[in-house]
């Protein structure tokens, strides 16, 4: 408009205009107060402190084997490029989908028993994509109305400072070496690896499956192994029976699904728990049990079976289980665990991976 009088003046605003801002700012009011009603609907993502953080990787969570292979092939750019032209194509579940499925199922069943309590799992996708490939991926997770409200994008930066900085208590990735640099930082990691089979996975409990030794329990005993053979093994187990095994990088992870399953026991819902966990181990019971079950009753953790199978192959027992997820520090295990369906994830610590074969 024209400005009338001396030029110092402010304009005065056409009362049209000045209708048309108390609208705008009424629509604001409430198009903001439908979105805090939609937002309560969905529960806000819990505190890192009270939460039981799981960071999965992009190539955990999704099948990127095709995806992998033209950045390979083609380098970055045409990666870039290929994600966006397909933004809209919902990516496949990989190896970390059903376990992720899982957890979001007992998060639904905690929130009913316990609406206010923030200890639940918080599930954190972390991945070294660059922010461009970000749409296909919130795309694909809201396509299977997965709750990830929690993204970190690197950009090819190493993850570990992010992890750190929310507690994670579980990282999955398939880059073994961004697992290596987690487990040496302290954080329970595992190498994702897709199961050669698709078996139908419960969708109504979560079955997590754990080897011992290196895993939940320290790499003393296989140190012994390989140094002084299975005979002197077996006399050192018996003599050390009540001495607690030291911990493993798993422990912690153990303990947070004890922790979860009280509270559904608090609520007398011991019979109907949608976590159940699995020690599946090559020790034998007889020469070598009590002194893992002994460790676990000093550690005050319950593990609801326990599977020594001496030294027969893990493979056909984690069939039966049918776990959404298998944890071992020995690749022959996992191949094996593999080969008949499981999706297993390889712990790389202690001193079995000096004798990896390359």
């Amino acid at each position: 408009g024209t400005m009338s009088g001396s030029g110092s003046e402010e304009p005065q605003p056409s009362q049209a205009a000045e209708d048309g801002r108390q609208e705008a700012e009424q629509d604001w009011a409430a198009a903001k107060a439908f979105y805090d009603n939609l937002v309560t609907k969905r529960p806000r993502p819990p505190k890192p402190q009270n939460a039981i953080t799981v960071a999965v990787s992009s190539r955990a969570l999704f099948d990127l084997v095709e995806e992998r292979r033209i950045y390979e092939e083609h380098g970055v750019e045409k990666y870039v490029e290929y994600q966006q032209n397909n933004e809209n194509v919902p990516l496949k579940p990989g190896p970390a989908f059903y376990f992720v499925k899982a957890l979001e199922h007992v998060n639904a069943r905690l929130l009913e028993l316990y609406p206010d309590d923030e200890e639940r799992f918080d599930i954190v996708l972390m991945t070294n994509n660059h922010a461009q490939v970000g749409v296909r991926l919130i795309n694909s997770i809201n396509h299977y109305g997965l709750t990830i409200e929690r993204f970190c994008m690197t950009g090819g930066e190493s993850p570990i400072g992010y992890l750190t900085a929310y507690l994670t208590n579980l990282y999955l990735s398939a880059d073994s070496e961004k697992v290596q640099e987690a487990i040496e930082a302290g954080i329970a990691s595992a190498t994702m690896f897709t199961a050669n089979k698709d078996v139908a996975y419960s969708d109504t409990q979560l079955r997590v499956a754990f080897d011992g030794d290196a895993v939940i329990f320290s790499d003393e005993s296989e140190q012994i192994v390989k140094e002084q053979g299975l005979d002197r093994f077996f006399e050192h187990e018996q003599l050390n029976e009540n001495k607690p095994l030291a911990q493993g990088p798993l422990k912690g992870f153990l303990e947070d699904l004890g922790k979860l399953q009280k509270k559904f026991y608090a609520k007398n819902e011991r019979l109907n728990c949608p976590i159940r966990t699995y020690l599946v181990t090559a020790r034998s019971a007889a020469s070598s049990g009590a002194r893992v079950l002994k460790t676990l009753r000093s550690w005050g953790l319950e593990i609801d079976e326990a599977l020594f199978l001496a030294g027969a192959p893990k493979g056909p027992i984690l069939v039966k289980i049918r776990p959404h997820i298998f944890f071992d520090d020995q690749m022959f295990h996992i191949e094996g665990a593999q080969k008949l369906g499981t999706i297993a994830a390889h712990v790389p610590y202690g001193v079995a991976q000096k004798y990896r074969k390359s």
